[in-house]
Order: structure tokens, then sequence, then C-alpha cells
């Protein structure tokens, strides 16, 4: 004879509600009975019909399963696994990935009894798995935030979509199977693999590179490079010949170095395009992709890294009406990013921009970008000449290369005109002294250029890892802490390693040397002042050179002692 769910004690959590008098007995056994009938769980239930406050649940759960409760508001989503479980059984069983340790899991569950939802998952991702308690209402609105977030289920790309990714560049004419199969299935899946671990591991570039007896492949990742495979050898050859296809390179011509683009459709809303480059070396043919990322032009001014007075003297510079801005540093600074901040903040309907790059690294709409093609006479002197003459207000120059380029770039700026460009220089006065080796006159120099901003990037301490570390006063004080920092108290933090970053360091940060050229700097440079002297002026006027700025991160917390001696130590 059947038992009416009615007149059934309550057990499990639902006793302890009761017990807890958060509950009657009576609103217990409605709600098992509700929840059953709905197929919904009890805890759901009880949030959704508002019955009970989560968080209440949440810690009777705790007490009664003798199970930790976290906050959800204390982790950070974008580092959540989400990649290691489908996303339709995170949504089916409201079960969050948090961390992996090992060939464990822990899930965000509001029901640590919820062994469906462990079995299914153990079962679907090879791990086994652990439950986490977290409250009912904040780990439905987490979930939704850390998908929406993704903007692409990269799991779907890793598996099922690898064969068949949106590859815009692919050309029918450009492939030559007399020499090599560049549509075998597992070379293709092969390599779309790479290409979306390069976008998951937010690495900067890929390297391909053929060797005599082994063939391996490198991403680039908070500025170091880190081999991460090593195919066959036999299939060397199919590799770079299945990107020379998606890139739209002549892939019988091996001799010279070519260049190429792909661009690689994630969604409906992202897009991804990698820069392509071959070389002729001793075994084979090279290749390197850089990864053009739009999203990282919009990471605003303050994610930079500025320090406040360095951000207020940018801003102030790109807001004025004609003059020049110069961004130096070697390649991979994240110069690029830097003008592109500022190039977004001055994109208005209202002003006219125009850009000239080699090549155009991020596209932004309502921008006039122009590829420079030296082939066909289009230079960045060309470029600059034509601007010119297209009513511009604000004008981007990739890099001042040569003379010409300079005195083009200089006119513009003392003629009304806003000109943003990059230099090659170690630090902001050596472009100065590099500007009037090149053959620009001292008072062009002195009278257009607003501010030099020298810029490198550091990684950025893992938060979740990093550990202070005792350093001798001695050492503080040879690294360049000044005595009065030292006596106020210093706490250095090193690297560890976990499973959320790469050797102890996560992500990267700029550290800058911003320069006005001030009257006094502009005195010297026209009386032929060398770059000491003008560092000498700057200091004095208060400008933070590279080293300075780098051992504030350092006393913040923001990165290493090491990691500073690496980007800024002669």
């Amino acid at each position: 004879m059947a038992t009416n769910p009615t007149t059934m004690k309550p057990s499990g959590l639902a006793w302890r509600l009761v017990r807890d008098r958060l509950l009657t007995e009576e609103q217990a056994n409605f709600a098992i009975t509700e929840s059953l009938r709905r197929h919904e769980p009890f805890i759901r239930y009880l949030v959704e019909q508002k019955m009970l406050d989560s968080r209440r649940i949440a810690i009777a759960a705790s007490h009664e399963f003798g199970v930790p409760l976290l906050d959800l508001a204390a982790i950070d989503l974008a580092d959540l696994p989400l990649t290691l479980v489908d996303e339709k059984l995170i949504r089916k069983h409201r079960a969050l990935p948090l961390f992996r340790r090992g060939n464990r899991i822990f899930l965000a569950l509001s029901d640590p009894t919820n062994d469906q939802a462990l079995e299914e998952i153990r079962f679907n991702t090879g791990l086994a798995t652990d439950a986490v308690l977290v409250e009912e209402d904040k780990l439905a609105a987490a979930i939704d935030r850390a998908i929406d977030a993704q903007d692409t289920t990269m799991t779907d790309l890793m598996d099922t979509d690898l064969d068949n990714l949106d590859i815009a560049n692919e050309d029918e004419e450009q492939r030559d199977d007399s020499d090599v199969n560049v549509d075998d299935a597992p070379v293709v899946r092969y390599v779309n693999k790479i290409l979306v671990d390069a976008i998951t591991n937010s690495a900067s570039d890929i390297h391909f590179e053929p060797y005599e007896k082994y063939f391996r492949i490198r991403f680039r990742q908070d500025g170091l490079l880190r081999e991460v495979a090593n195919p066959p050898l036999n299939i060397a050859g199919r590799l770079v010949a299945r990107l020379k296809v998606m890139s739209r390179m002549n892939i019988a011509e091996r001799r010279v170095p070519q260049d190429g683009r792909i661009k690689l459709k994630l969604s409906r809303t992202r897009d991804i395009d990698f820069r392509v480059n071959t070389l002729p070396c001793l075994h084979g043919e090279k290749v390197v992709l850089r990864i053009l990322d739009s999203s990282s032009a919009q990471v605003g001014i303050d994610a930079l890294g500025f320090e406040p007075e360095q951000r207020d003297a940018f801003l102030s510079a790109i807001a004025k009406p004609y003059g020049m801005i110069l961004v130096t540093g070697p390649t991979g600074s994240g110069k690029t990013v830097s003008l592109y901040s500022a190039i977004n903040i001055l994109n208005k309907p209202e002003v006219n921009i125009s850009t000239a790059e080699d090549p155009v690294e991020i596209q932004v709409p309502g921008i006039n970008q122009v590829n420079v093609n030296t082939k066909t006479g289009l230079t960045f002197p060309a470029a600059l000449r034509a601007f010119l003459r297209q009513d511009p207000d604000i004008v981007m120059v990739g890099e001042i290369r040569d003379l010409e380029t300079a005195e083009i770039a200089v006119k513009a700026a003392q003629t009304g005109h806003l000109v943003l460009s990059t230099l090659h220089t170690n630090d902001a006065p050596q472009s100065l002294t590099r500007l009037a080796n090149m053959g620009v006159a001292p008072f062009n120099i002195a009278s257009a250029i607003l501010l030099i901003m020298a810029q490198r990037l550091t990684r950025r301490l893992c938060p979740h890892c990093k550990q202070p570390e005792d350093v001798p006063r001695e050492a503080l004080r040879e690294e360049g802490f000044t005595d009065e920092e030292i006596e106020e108290g210093i706490t250095i933090f090193r690297p560890v390693g976990c499973q959320r970053c790469n050797k102890g360091y996560k992500g990267r940060v700029g550290i800058f040397q911003v320069m006005k050229v001030s009257e006094t700097i502009g005195r010297l440079i026209m009386e032929g002042g060398n770059s000491l002297q003008l560092a000498d002026q700057a200091a004095r006027e208060g400008v933070a050179d590279l080293r300075q700025s780098g051992l504030r991160k350092v006393k913040a917390g923001v990165t290493s002692l090491e990691e500073i001696n690496r980007v800024t130590k002669d």
C-alpha cells in the first residue's frame, strides 16, 4: 500500500530545516511533494517559491552534510575551467566547475548530495568529482554570467566542430594537392585544435618549428614561449601546407618568406585574426602566427597599468587638438594596444581618424585603416600624404622608420592634427635623440611633440598562489627602493604556481615612463642635449623611469622583483 507523501516524516535536509524551525513539518512535506511532481530539485523549489532564503538553506545544508559553504562572490568567474564540462551538463545539473586539482574537478552545487550530477560529470570528463556547497540563487546567476562571458563555447570547438571551423581565407585556387594532401582530415583537425588551444590559453603567438629530428609547437604566453606539442616529423610538411592554404599563401613556394592572414570565426559575434609568416629554415619552413584579437583593444585605459599621474598625463595629451604623441618600446611591449586604447577614447562621430599600419592588427569600426604595402608603393609617407588631403583630425602612423615619415608626421602635428605613432627605442629620452639622429630639426621636435611614453609588459603574479618572501634591507636598497620606503615596510611577493596560472603568473600589466615635453626639455632639445641630459631633466620634473615604475608594481604586490629585473635591469 502506497504511503501518502503528506504523512511521511521529512528526512535529510528537509528534516534539518524543520528541526532548525525554518520550515514546519507540513511545509516541508508540501515542498517535497510539489518538487517531486514538478521533477524539480527540492532546494530549487524552495528558493523559486520564496518559501525560504537560499542563504539559510545553504547554512542548514552545510551543518547537515558537514560540507564547507563557499561564497561565490569571492570567485573570479574568468578563471573557471568551463571548458572541462559540457555546457549542457552545467545547465542541466546547475553544477559550476570551480577548479581542477590533478585528476579531480571541484563543482559548485547547492545540493552536495546530488549524486546524479557528480556521476554524470565524472563519466563525461573522466575526472573524479567533488561537491562544493554554494547558495542556490547565487549559483544560477554565476552560471549565466560565466557562460555568457565566454561568448563562444570552446568545448564545442574542441570536439565536434574542429573539422568544420569557419576559416574565412581559404582559397581553392591556392591548393596544389599534387605534392601534399592539405585536406587530410586528421591534419585539418590537429591544426584547428592548436589554434583553438592557443586562443583558450590566451597565447599571443604560435610557433611551428621544424628541426632535423623533431618538430615542435610553442605558444607565447605572458611574454614567454612554452612548448605545447611535438607532432610526428613526417606530418610537418602537411601541417605547414595546411597553414599556408588557410592564410592564402602559395604552397608550392618554399624558398622565400611569405606573409598571410587567417580569419577564424568562433561564433556569430567573435572573430579572431591571425597574422601568418613563413620563413625557410635548414629543415623546412618555420611558421609563426600572431593572434590578433580585437577585444584586446577594448581593455580600457584603466586596465593598462598606469600610475595615477601617468594616466592623467596621457589623457591630457590625447585631449589636445594637435601635436604628436609617441609610444616607444621593443616588439611585443604592448604599444599597439596602448595606441588603440587612446583611439577608442577619441573615436567619435565628429572626428575623422585615419591610421596607416603594417599590417592593420586590430580592426575598429569608425576608423579609416590602411594596410601599408611597399610592393605597390603604398608606403607610410604615401599614406600620410593621402591622409592630409582627406581632412583628418587624428592620424595614427604604425611606426616611424625613416626621415621622410618622421618629417611628414611632424609637419602634420604642427598644422593642426593630432598624430599618434610608435618608435623603437629603449626609453622616452632616447626617442628624442633618435629623431634628431634621423635628421629631424631639433626645433621641429621640440615644437611638435607633446608626450613620449616608453613601456614594457611584465607578468602579473597569480593572486591565488603568490607568497611573501623575506628580502634583506640591503638587497632592497640595491634594487632601487628608497630608505623611506624600506622604513615604511615593503612586502615582496614571489611566484609559486597553481592550477589557475602559468608558473605563478597570470596575465600581464604595463609599466610606463610617461614624459611630457616641457619648456625646459624643449630648450634642451634645441640646444642639442643628449639622452642622458634629457633623462636627468625628466627625473628632476618627477618623471618615473621604467625601473621606478616597475618597483612600484613590486611594492603593490602586482608582480615580482625577479620579473621586474628580467624586464628592466641592464
